[in-house]
């Protein structure tokens, strides 16, 4: 048994699952924040949607830099 390896294999399941997370809470504020209020009607467009979709859009980017931190096997 390889436990190094496992424990390795454990650690990056946990980045891209945390990752997932981080980038579905942004997709659910570009779409709650900004989308939801244009559909209703495009009067409804402020520079509020503007700001939670650039805080969406900030936080799609920090899951790609989560996903950066998994780790590689390192054989000996």
């Amino acid at each position: 048994m390889n436990t190094e390896r496992d424990k390795l294999v454990a650690f990056n399941e946990r980045v891209k699952l945390f990752a997932g997370f981080v980038n579905a809470i942004a997709l659910g504020l570009i779409g709650f924040a900004v989308l939801r209020p244009l559909t209703d009607s495009l009067s409804n467009a402020s520079w509020a949607a503007a700001w939670w979709a650039a805080a969406g859009l900030a936080m799609h980017g920090v899951s790609h830099y989560i996903l950066g931190r998994i780790r590689k096997e390192v054989k000996p």
